[in-house]
């Protein structure tokens, strides 16, 4: 199928064997990735969108969607009561900026109720082994905190053969609160279920295996990683430049010369 054809609405991206579709209109979300025959990302169901979607302006939990900046209080929409989460970039239409074959990068502004103008831009790069996303946040006027990352939503089961494993050597958790936000302590990391950040200040290196099957290892240069896998369909690994909470408790202040960027990186071996 050429790169040039839309699947469902979405722009799709092919190298080799592999197939990569995005739809800017739906908050520009990793709608499928296709390794091979073998869909590897969770699909929608009961009106929910899954795939895998971009965390901006903020990751995770804001406590009670409020953040302080200087001497002002900003109030986000309270999404998933009593915080705010994720960000607005998954529930906004993105513009494409430009693509090819096997890359494409899209933008959108920010705008209320986000209270700061800025630009957000995603780029895509697909190879026939690996997945590259990068995102950046830049502000032409007023300096802000931001945060940026990603949710992919992994099935925990490809179709056959057993369930996926985690793998991962994290130098500590943030333990949770009964709000779901870290309390401010670090622990030692805790078996699973998870619904929890880590930390990996060498850079995040997360090995998902489906025995026989394949192999995903999710890298990131971020040291933040939330890791969830307490839903029966799906695991999420979750590369972000803070943790929950983040714009109150370690804000990363955007400015009009220092732009915040990420890159996380999905490279892959077939084992089956």
């Amino acid at each position: 199928m050429s790169s040039e054809q839309n699947k469902d609405s979405g722009v799709l991206l092919s190298a080799g064997d592999v197939e990569l579709t995005v739809d800017p209109a739906d908050g520009c979300r990793v709608e499928s990735l296709r390794i091979g025959s073998t869909e590897v990302l969770r699909q929608p169901e009961n009106g929910k969108h899954f795939g895998s979607f971009p965390m901006v302006p903020w990751c995770g939990r804001t406590e009670n969607g409020r953040f302080r900046d200087g001497d002002k209080v900003h109030q986000l929409p309270v999404n998933s009561p009593p915080h705010a989460i994720h960000g607005t970039g998954r529930d906004t239409r993105w513009r494409t900026a430009a693509r090819s074959a096997a890359a494409a990068s899209f933008t959108y502004d920010l705008s209320s109720p986000w209270p700061y103008a800025g630009r957000v831009t995603q780029t895509f790069e697909l190879t026939p082994d690996a997945l590259t996303l990068t995102m950046g946040v830049e502000t032409y006027d007023n300096s802000f905190p931001a945060q940026l990352g990603w949710h992919p939503w992994f099935r925990r089961n490809l179709g056959s053969g057993a369930d996926v494993e985690l793998a991962f050597d994290a130098a500590w958790q943030e333990e949770r609160g009964d709000d779901h936000l870290p309390t401010g302590r670090r622990i030692d990391p805790t078996p699973s279920p998870w619904d929890d950040c880590f930390g990996m200040p060498d850079g995040v290196d997360v090995t998902l295996t489906w025995p026989g099957q394949l192999e995903i290892k999710v890298t990131s240069r971020e040291e933040w990683v939330v890791v969830y896998d307490e839903q029966e369909a799906a695991v999420c690994v979750e590369p972000q430049t803070g943790p929950p909470n983040g714009l109150n408790t370690l804000p990363r202040l955007v400015t009009p010369v220092d732009p915040l960027e990420a890159s996380t990186t999905w490279a892959w071996r077939r084992l089956g």
